[in-house]
């Protein structure tokens, strides 16, 4: 049983809609009615071990991972954390995880086109009731137009709002219309719930805990042509990550600072989930803190300076303020971001010789601002205190730009001569999206290469507004094959 003191910390982390997130996400566990009278984490935490599944961290892991909240789960490590518990069969349902993923990259202008076309199936109280998607879906379920096994108007009602959107649904439908029953999770609870998962086993005592028992196999069918041959993968397509370690992921992290630019709260936020995501990466993650700009320079040399021929990757991410092609360090002083490149030439290090060096910039790149289409009314009250808390990573001096050699990766968190944002409580927008994607596509069934990933950052930052202005990520590269990362 897990510790509830833990459980009580991360109760205190959550915010009332990532309450009620978890709650969506646990309908097929907890019983509706009792989900509605849950306010909190802690609630929900009590009914999830009722029906044994907070006896590990497996299920919770999933639960948080889901949300993005990598933060948290430095928490559950803390608690004598395993690694054969995060390695154990999945009970987070592939069809809630569709649902909150739609959810999570569903604009304002998509959920009020979506309310528009449930009209004709939801009553009109139900959907001006409905303040997010899963809201809509909630009902939907409870109307019996949609579950696991009936994604069909879900998919269609997508195809009219956003191909994006409704490429999730095809995926799960098509992932779905593979699945035996030897790869479906079996894990169930301890006690007679409302337990609707399809994934229950032929035992007519577990069935009678099952308001009902869909076959996915009988009525998800795929769109895709089903004779149609698939390219086998060519291996010299990709880089290869056959060592583990993969290699190196170094974070200079620069939250102080000594004049003028201040400090940079939230910061640590970035640099946990850095190192949370690099490591289930595979990667042997290095932080520095608050270095100035000749100990930056330093680390960078000491580093170049290794024998790579065991590492199949470096990864570098800086943290800082800046501006056009530089970075600030703590003493103010700039590196340009060809400083930071420079080392790691093939000429210089021929150990790193054809693999793939990527860069993630979390800076500044000038004073402008990314304008941008305001698509809502003036900001509330409420969004008016959140906006309270982005900050710039800014700075008063213009650089230059970067030289490129053969297989690397430039991800910057904005484009030339703007400014990127930073929340001093949850951390950048620029890097806890990169995190949320890297995540996303190490657990998905797609090899997604980044990319790929790198290009649904740039769709999912350059949706928000900070500060009634825009955000956006510029991605430059010399890669010469694609690069999957998987967890390990």
């Amino acid at each position: 049983m897990m510790d509830f003191l833990t459980l009580c910390r991360i109760d205190d982390q959550l915010s009332s809609s990532e309450v009620e997130e978890l709650c969506f996400l646990c309908r097929d566990f907890v019983n509706k009615k009792h989900l509605e009278k849950i306010s909190d984490a802690k609630e929900l935490f009590i009914r999830l071990q009722e029906v044994g599944l907070l006896e590990n961290h497996v299920f919770l892991s999933q639960l948080l991972e889901t949300l993005r909240r990598v933060d948290l789960l430095d928490l559950l490590k803390g608690e004598n954390w395993s690694q054969e518990e995060t390695d154990a069969v999945p009970v987070l349902s592939p069809y809630r995880k569709m649902l909150y993923k739609i959810y999570d990259d569903m604009t304002k202008m998509n959920l009020k086109t979506y309310k528009f076309l449930l009209g004709n199936r939801l009553e009109r109280r139900q959907i001006e009731a409905s303040k997010t998607a899963l809201d809509l879906f909630a009902e939907l379920e409870q109307a019996g137009f949609l579950s696991g096994t009936n994604v069909s108007e879900l998919h269609r009602d997508l195809l009219n709002m956003d191909q994006q959107l409704a490429m999730i649904v095809q995926r799960y439908m098509e992932q779905m219309a593979h699945v035996n029953d030897e790869e479906q999770p079996r894990i169930l609870p301890r006690i007679n719930v409302d337990y609707e998962r399809s994934t229950i086993s032929s035992n007519p005592q577990l069935e009678s805990m099952s308001e009902s028992r869909p076959s996915y196999e009988n009525t998800i069918y795929s769109d895709a042509h089903p004779n149609q041959s698939v390219k086998p993968l060519d291996k010299t397509d990709f880089y290869s990550l056959d060592h583990n370690p993969h290699g190196l992921c170094v974070v200079f992290n620069n939250e102080k600072f000594r004049g003028g630019l201040g400090d940079r709260p939230g910061t640590q936020e970035d640099s946990k989930g850095l190192r949370s995501v690099f490591t289930r990466l595979g990667f042997t993650v290095l932080i520095y803190d608050n270095l100035t700009a000749d100990g930056i320079r330093s680390k960078l040399a000491e580093l170049s300076k290794n024998n790579f021929v065991d590492h199949d990757a470096l990864v570098v991410c800086v943290l800082s303020h800046g501006d056009v092609g530089c970075i600030y360090g703590t003493n103010e002083q700039r590196v340009l971001l060809r400083e930071l490149t420079q080392p790691f030439k093939s000429c210089r290090v021929p150990t790193l010789a054809g693999k793939p060096k990527l860069f993630f910039i979390q800076a500044c790149q000038g004073n402008a601002y990314q304008g941008g289409v305001l698509p809502c009314p003036p900001n509330s009250k409420e969004e008016e205190e959140v906006e309270q808390t982005i900050e710039e990573d800014a700075g008063p001096i213009q650089g230059e730009t970067v030289p490129w050699d053969a297989d690397f990766l430039l991800g910057m968190a904005t484009v030339p001569e703007c400014r990127s944002f930073r929340n001093i409580y949850s951390g950048s927008i620029y890097i806890q999206e990169l995190c949320k994607q890297l995540l996303e596509a190490a657990e998905s069934p797609e090899r997604d290469d980044i990319l790929t990933v790198l290009t649904r950052v740039n769709r999912n930052v350059s949706k928000g507004l900070y500060k009634s202005r825009k955000q956006m990520p510029e991605p430059k590269y010399t890669l010469t094959k694609k690069l999957v990362l998987r967890f390990v």
